[in-house]
């Protein structure tokens, strides 16, 4: 497990530096297939191919997460993070402000389900790059 890579990757995400795609393609390179972000705690969990784990903190200030689920809230904020319009700390911003507790991004399994306080979810695959 490459601690090192991994605690890069989340200090250059967390300072708006990387956009999902690169998250996604050097985790996969050190052999992360998910990670758990607990918008609550701050607590951020990466599982590895070999059946390991690593947990990190977040250094991004805490948001007050809504109570009311909203999807077309976290879509709003997908859609903007996949266009490079919002970077990573309004990221989670928004998604904390459409009432997300967690998500997990499943690397290998390419989809993120996001969920709320009340055990409401929404599943986004990833989105094929275009040419």
């Amino acid at each position: 497990m490459n601690t090192t890579v991994i605690h890069q990757v989340l200090a250059e995400t967390q300072a708006g530096k990387l956009v999902f795609p690169e998250v996604v393609r050097r985790l996969s390179e050190v052999g992360v297939e998910s990670y758990l972000c607990d918008l609550a705690t701050g607590a951020e969990t990466f599982y590895m191919s070999d059946g390991t784990t690593h947990a990190e903190k977040t250094t991004l200030p805490l948001s007050p997460i809504a109570e009311q689920f909203s999807a077309s809230g976290i879509v709003a904020a997908i859609r903007g993070a996949q266009s490079d319009t919002i970077r990573y700390p309004e990221f989670m911003k928004r998604s904390a402000a459409a009432g997300i507790i967690a998500y997990w991004a499943f690397l290998t399994g390419k989809k993120v389900i996001y969920f709320g306080r009340k055990g409401e979810s929404h599943v986004e695959e990833f989105r094929r790059p275009t040419n």
